[in-house]
Order: C-alpha cells, then sequence, then structure tokens
C-alpha cells in the first residue's frame, strides 16, 4: 500500500510541490534558521514523523508539502494543481494530510476530490494552544454579521459616546449611566425582537391597507388616543414632581394613573375591537381569548382607576365621588355621595362584573362559530 503524507501549507512555505525525506528535511533546516518560532516548521516534522512510523509499518509512504501562492482563489488552485501533479508522478492508494492551523483545513475539499484521505492531522504547538485557540474563536466571531452588528456595534458607539459625553456633562458618572442606559434599551430591543418586528411593520402595514383590515383604522386611533393619555397623565402628575420627594412621587404615579389610564383603556379597547372585526370577518373563526379581550381591557381599566383614585382621595387631591339626582318621568333618585371605601369597591366590583361578563360573551359566541386559537 502506498500513502501519501501531505504538509499543506496554504501561506507558503516553499514554491511548488517538495516531494521526498531529503527535500522535506532541508526544507525543515532552512525554515527552521530563517524563524525558530514558525508553527510550519512544527507541521513538516510532523510529516516526517507520520511518514517514518508509516514505513515501520511496511507501508510506502510518500511525504510531499504543497503551498498556496497569490489571493486566495489563486491560492486555493495553486494547491490543486501540485496535489494532481504530485498524484501523476506518485499514484499512491490513500493520503493522511498534516496541517497546522484552521486555514489550512479550508483546503481539505480539495484535496478530498482527488484522493482518498484517511485521516487529518492538526499540529498544535503546546505553548500557543490556549492562544491559538482563542484566536480561532475570535475570527469565527468577527466571521459571523448578527454577532459582530449585536455586541460590537453598541461597544463601539459606547466607547465613540464616552469622551463625548463626557466633554458635554462634566460628570463620570452621568457618562457611565446614560452609557448603561442605552446599550440596555439595545440590548432589550434585540432580546425581545422588537428589531423584527419593525422590520416586519412596513410589511404589515401594506398588507393592511390592501386587505382594507378595519384593524388599521382602530390602530391609529388607539395610537392617538394613547399619545392623549400619556399626555393628559404627564399634565396631572406634573405639580407633584417639584419639590421631589417619595410621598409626591407616589401621588405623582397615581395621578398619572387616575388620568391616563381612561384614555389608554379606550385605546386598547378600540384596537382590540378592530382585531376583533377583522377575525370576525375573516374565515378562520375567532378565538376565545381575542372575544375577551376588549372586556379584560375594561375590565383592568376600571379595577386601575379605583384604586388610584382611592388613593388620591385619601391624600385630599381629588373630592369624593357624587352622584348627581336624577329624575326619570315619575322616578326620581336623590343625590348620593361615596365614601371611600365605598367608591374603590364600586371600581372593583365593576371591574369583576365586566370581566365574567366577557368570559360569558367569549364561551357563548365560540360554541356558534368556528373557532381557532389567534
Amino acid at each position: 500500500m502506498s500513502t501519501l503524507v501531505l504538509c499543506v501549507d496554504r501561506e507558503g512555505a516553499a514554491s511548488g510541490p517538495v516531494v521526498g525525506w531529503e527535500a522535506v528535511r532541508a526544507l525543515v533546516t532552512d525554515l527552521g534558521i530563517e524563524d525558530p518560532e514558525d508553527s510550519r516548521v512544527n507541521c513538516l516534522l510532523e510529516a516526517l514523523r507520520v511518514t517514518r512510523d508509516l514505513r515501520d509499518e511496511n507501508d510506502d509512504p510518500v511525504v510531499a508539502v504543497v503551498s498556496g501562492t497569490g489571493d486566495d482563489v489563486n491560492t486555493d488552485r495553486s494547491v490543486a494543481r501540485q496535489v494532481e501533479t504530485l498524484l501523476e508522478r506518485h499514484p499512491v492508494d490513500a493520503a493522511v494530510v498534516v496541517i497546522d492551523s484552521a486555514d489550512d483545513e479550508r483546503l481539505l475539499p480539495i484535496i478530498e476530490s482527488r484522493v482518498r484521505v484517511d485521516a487529518v492531522d492538526r499540529v498544535v504547538v503546546r505553548q500557543s494552544h490556549d492562544i491559538e485557540s482563542t484566536y480561532y474563536l475570535l475570527k469565527q466571531f468577527m466571521a459571523d454579521e448578527e454577532l459582530r452588528s449585536t455586541l460590537l456595534v453598541p461597544l463601539g458607539a459606547a466607547l465613540l459616546a464616552f469622551p463625548i459625553l463626557l466633554l458635554v456633562a462634566d460628570s463620570l458618572t452621568v457618562s457611565l449611566a446614560a452609557i448603561a442606559a442605552v446599550i440596555g434599551l439595545f440590548f432589550l430591543y434585540k432580546g425581545l425582537g422588537v428589531d423584527d418586528l419593525v422590520s416586519e411593520l412596513p410589511t404589515r402595514v401594506r398588507d393592511a391597507f390592501y386587505s382594507g383590515r378595519v384593524s388599521l383604522v382602530t390602530y391609529v386611533i388607539g395610537a392617538g388616543l394613547s399619545l392623549v393619555g400619556l399626555f393628559a397623565g404627564v399634565i396631572g402628575a406634573r405639580p407633584y414632581v417639584e419639590p421631589l420627594s417619595e410621598p409626591q412621587l407616589f401621588l405623582g404615579a397615581m395621578r398619572f394613573l387616575f388620568d391616563a389610564v381612561p384614555w389608554l383603556a379606550t385605546a386598547a379597547l378600540a384596537a382590540s375591537t378592530g382585531r376583533l372585526i377583522d377575525e370576525l370577518l375573516a374565515d378562520e373563526g375567532v378565538g376565545s381569548a381575542l372575544l375577551n379581550l376588549p372586556f379584560g381591557v375594561v375590565s383592568v381599566g376600571l379595577v386601575v382607576r379605583g384604586f388610584s383614585a382611592y388613593f388620591l382621595e385619601r391624600a385630599g387631591v381629588i373630592a369624593p365621588l357624587t352622584v348627581p339626582p336624577l329624575t326619570l318621568g315619575p322616578v326620581s333618585v336623590a343625590g348620593l355621595t361615596l365614601s371611600i371605601w365605598s367608591r374603590l369597591a364600586v371600581f372593583v366590583v365593576a371591574g369583576i362584573a365586566v370581566s365574567l361578563v366577557g368570559v360569558r360573551f367569549a364561551t357563548y359566541v365560540s360554541g356558534r362559530i368556528p373557532t381557532t386559537e389567534p
């Protein structure tokens, strides 16, 4: 049996194939004298050792070295031509490939397409094993475009922004806090998949326009109502921000919820109602969770409104809830002022009642139309 012991050097230790024990040993000497720290010296010595072991096993080995020249494409083609020349001059049954780097390992498919490869011997110098492994991990990391954009871009932007923030804010604490906040928001943006939603948004909007979905209009209405609610909440909470203290901060938060929740609940109700109408008009049916969604939004809004009103009335910020006198024909109802606990109980009970009505409605409708999970 004849085996080709092939040392592959993509960087080019010598021009053209070097064949034979004496020729390879002379090449080892020349490279070692020129640069004793060159890892290719160890690769060539390993090829000689494998050749000696095969010879001791009564094999007929042929040791050779192929080297690349030129750029990436020309290097691979040069190695391919050298392997073909070797096989023409020295017919062999199989090959043992000796390499010393992941870069050389890229040439294995070229060699395997021309001769059967029985073994691959990778040479790693002991002292540089950890360094080389780290190098190739970093190289693979840099080759991954998604990892680069996820990690290197925010880190690079932070390093660029840090000196600018130091000059503008003149405070190390403020600069670090601002950079940490921006990086945290970016990681949340990527981790929660917001980037995928943003990238799909134009397509969804275009499809909604073409398909005439009601939800497109209700989403716009919901966005407008949400902005109104946030604005109203900020205006209502603004007097409690200065001077800032823990009680004032709590009252400001409660005032924000008290003023904003009706608008936000109405916005969510409009958006969910539009989605529900679209599903009802479609042929795929409506899930019970989607049917119950508008009722759930209203019930949560009532409960949050009730608790925020309780704290504000307790602090004397808002007046007690008064029901005005009501006259309907022969029936008249005197005015009524609810106590603080009665007010809270009315809103909580109303929220629970709306939620139960939603469950009942969803169960009733789901039993009459085909349903699928939303």
